[in-house]
């Protein structure tokens, strides 16, 4: 492999690297506003979001698959569980739904 190579792989740790370094070094000690803290409390909600949505209604020849998939994220994020709650929740409504109706 070429020094090319290694030069991008260098450069887009470093790029990765100064979003996370910014914060803890000019923040450290500093308490948020509230508002902010809640903002970035959904922002893995959004991100998950996101990712899922364009999918919904192209993950199966069924499309009450995917938007049943979707409903019942929603809901249990809107409860205000984990992320980890809300895909292992919709996993679970989603494999009982398969074998009744799949």
């Amino acid at each position: 492999m070429d020094a090319w190579f290694w030069w991008m792989i260098f450069g887009m740790a470093v790029v990765t690297y100064i979003p996370r370094a910014i914060p803890l070094t000019f923040l450290e000690g500093c308490e948020l506003p509230e508002a902010v803290q809640n903002v970035l409390r959904n922002i893995p909600y959004a991100v998950l979001g996101a990712l899922i949505f364009p999918a919904v209604f192209f993950i199966q020849e069924n499309v009450w698959f995917g938007v049943i998939g979707a409903a019942s994220a929603f809901a249990i994020a809107f409860t205000g569980a984990n992320v980890i709650l809300v895909v292992l929740g919709t996993i679970a409504i989603l494999s009982v739904y398969g074998l009744w109706f799949g």
